[in-house]
């Protein structure tokens, strides 16, 4: 990304919102509720890897109702999760583009789709981060968007902190390189403007991102999120939420097997269920999105700003940011360490 090219945000005044040229009046969204297994390396991303391909070929099989035009899996379908230092996440780190991403590409090829997935992601231009991305490939192959973390929960786990760099972590540097605009990434694509997201209980964060022409948000979890956050990201912003998380997880597993599993759905800009898994095992979700029709008559949410601009003028946040400029916690606890006596509150 050049940041001139993003230094002004693409966000208008008049309720309205820039937008792509349509695929198709009416797709199929698909989410893909599968495991999320924390299998030994090398061979353990190899199978997950394996199985994730495995699942994109299930999502098409004859007579399983309408074909997916675009595949979501949750935020660690390749790795899996577990208390894993930071060197032992490195390990476990893809590359965008890179040997998993061309795989993927070559199924959303074969057939004709989408697919957007999670991962931790190294990259050459952040040494010494890992990285957590929301990638979406286009059925041409080529990588349509990669939308980093906007920030993790801070303050809320016993002696430890998650280490991965979020956009809040390193938020300086991060606009110095890509621009003002890619903080609130919205992707314009045919099947409409998409935002995608790992963060929970951020209600600000996909209200700007509404304001900005979002249309569509996909957002993943591992081990459970709140329904009534995501439900309630559609309703407020009136767009559609799907939300992905993981299945039971396998019986050799270091965690129970119902480890915050399932619930896995798609909620419509009412809050209403279009479609949800009716189990915690491995689920395909598909529902319909009417995205012309929805266009038609959407416009930015319709907020009413000057009666608490400055409330907001005058909050400071718990954790301020790019605490990992300086410094990346080289494991759980000493992320617990080093944000220890960093908050900003009493």
């Amino acid at each position: 990304m050049n940041p001139a090219e993003n230094a002004a945000l693409t966000q208008r005044a008049d309720g309205c919102y820039a937008t792509a040229p349509l695929a198709k009046d009416v797709w199929t969204l698909g989410v893909v509720q599968s495991r999320v297994h924390p299998t030994p390396e090398p061979a353990g991303m190899k199978a997950n890897l394996d199985h994730m391909l495995h699942l994109i070929d299930n999502s098409f099989h004859i007579g399983f109702g309408y074909r997916p035009d675009l595949l979501l899996f949750h935020e660690f379908p390749i790795s899996g999760w577990d208390h894993w230092t930071k060197a032992e996440v490195e390990r476990r780190c893809i590359e965008i583009p890179g040997e998993e991403t061309e795989l993927i590409s070559a199924k959303a090829r074969e057939h004709g789709c989408h697919i957007a997935f999670g991962a931790y992601v190294r990259d050459p231009d952040w040494p010494g981060h890992v990285l957590s991305i929301t990638t979406l490939i286009g059925p041409d192959g080529e990588i349509v968007a990669k939308h980093w973390k906007a920030r993790n929960v801070k303050g809320i786990f016993h002696g430890q902190e998650l280490f991965t760099t979020t956009v809040y972590d390193v938020l300086d540097e991060y606009v110095e390189k890509y621009g003002r605009d890619a903080v609130v990434p919205v992707a314009r694509t045919p099947l409409g403007n998409i935002s995608m997201s790992s963060t929970q209980l951020e209600p600000e964060l996909f209200r700007a991102a509404a304001i900005k022409g979002a249309e569509v948000f996909l957002r993943t979890a591992s081990g459970s999120f709140s329904e009534i956050d995501v439900r309630a990201s559609a309703l407020h912003n009136r767009v559609y939420c799907a939300i992905v998380n993981n299945s039971v997880l396998a019986a050799e597993s270091p965690f129970f097997e119902d480890t915050g599993a399932g619930g896995s759905a798609i909620y419509g800009p009412d809050g209403n269920a279009i479609a949800v898994a009716d189990s915690k095992f491995e689920k395909l979700v598909l529902g319909q999105i009417p995205i012309a029709g929805f266009r038609a008559r959407n416009r930015q949410p319709d907020i009413h700003w000057d009666l608490y601009r400055d409330v907001f003028d005058g909050y400071r946040s718990r954790f301020e940011p790019n605490l990992y400029t300086p410094y990346q916690p080289v494991s759980l606890k000493d992320a617990g360490e080093y944000l220890k006596d960093r908050s900003r509150w009493a």
